[in-house]
């Protein structure tokens, strides 16, 4: 017999929809706890994903809406897809994803799954059941790229900084490039490297994403979805989803 979730609902079209002025909670909680998200652009009919690292704001001198922010090469992909055509769809997820163990399956280095493993490991391919979040959030926006030089770069840039300060051996994640560090990134984006063992989000050749929010659908591991639209004029949502 097959197995079916627990609360399965079909995910064409909206669910539950509601309109409101402020993000759900959760997803408010789900922004703030990630780490990276999944930005999908399209152009000609081609998709292209990308992982990134975000910066999410509630409101901004440049926008009233929420806004999520995001760096980019001037020359990647993205930033082309999102210059003629700036809808965007955004997958964020704040819990820890494992491939659970699977009988006979084999490892890359071909040798087979192991059948018994440490109680360390166990609790380490559980995380992803006992997640910070039981939930993932699919976000639609519209991008636009922060007008070159504008004191709105400035700011979203200064912000991305202060949010993105995470610290590795005592080498900061991100920093203001150098000409040696800017020649070896890798599309310029949140998450490339550079050859000073840094990483930036500032330079000539790097642009800013701003997206603002315009619906966003909440799905758990029970199969519930619901969507949300956001609306200026809507009542301000309370904390309940």
């Amino acid at each position: 017999m097959d197995k079916i979730p627990l609360n399965y609902e079909a995910s064409e079209g909206d669910t539950h929809k509601r309109q409101t002025s402020t993000l759900p909670t959760e997803v408010v909680q789900c922004l703030e706890n990630a780490r990276f998200l999944h930005l999908a652009t399209c152009t000609d009919n081609v998709p292209n994903v990308s992982l990134m690292n975000y910066t999410y704001l509630p409101s901004s001198p440049y926008s009233a809406s929420p806004v999520i922010i995001m760096t980019t090469n001037a020359a990647s992909r993205k930033t082309i897809n999102i210059t003629t055509n700036p809808n965007v769809s955004l997958l964020v997820h704040d819990w820890v994803s494992h491939r659970p163990p699977t009988q006979g399956r084999r490892l890359s280095g071909g040798s087979p799954t192991p059948e018994s493993r440490s109680s360390l490991a166990t609790l380490l391919l559980n995380l992803n059941t006992s997640a910070v979040s039981s939930i993932s959030a699919t976000i639609g926006g519209a991008a636009r790229i922060a007008p070159i030089g504008s004191a709105e770069e400035k700011f979203y840039v200064e912000k991305h900084l202060e949010n993105n300060t995470f610290e590795a051996e005592g080498v900061p994640l991100f920093q203001p490039p150098s000409s040696s560090a800017a020649g070896a990134a890798d599309d310029g984006n949140s998450t490339s490297g550079s050859g000073s063992g840094g990483r930036f989000v500032a330079g000539e050749e790097v642009r800013v994403i701003v997206v603002e929010i315009r619906n966003v659908r909440i799905s758990d591991w029970k199969g519930t979805v619901r969507d949300w639209e956001l609306v200026p004029d809507a009542p301000v949502l309370n904390g309940g989803a």
